[in-house]
């Protein structure tokens, strides 16, 4: 378990081999409770290649100097994604109008 928001990481390996590959961090929030969002891949075991890359974001609370997970959202396509960052802008654009 992490200390710190910074070691957080989505890398999960098995038997030496690296099934979920972390390839960005964004932390979102710090404190307490923690928001991260994550850029990854995961393997293939038929082909051993990674996949298409996918978003997460999690949540975390500390307890006892250490990070746990509670929660997570899964951005399910790159379309998903695309309508999450349009709303946002439509929604950020009102507030400064």
């Amino acid at each position: 378990m992490a200390e710190t928001v910074e070691e957080l990481t989505i890398n999960y390996e098995e038997d030496g081999v690296l099934l979920c590959k972390q390839l960005d961090k964004e932390v979102l929030t710090k404190g307490a409770w923690a928001t991260v969002m994550y850029l990854y891949q995961d393997l293939n075991r038929k082909d051993e290649e990674y996949g298409p890359k996918k978003v997460t974001i999690r949540r975390y609370q500390k307890r006892d100097g250490k990070y746990s997970p509670r929660s997570k959202f899964n951005i399910s396509s790159l379309a998903q994604g695309q309508k999450i960052v349009e709303s946002l802008q439509n929604w950020i654009g009102e507030e400064e109008k």
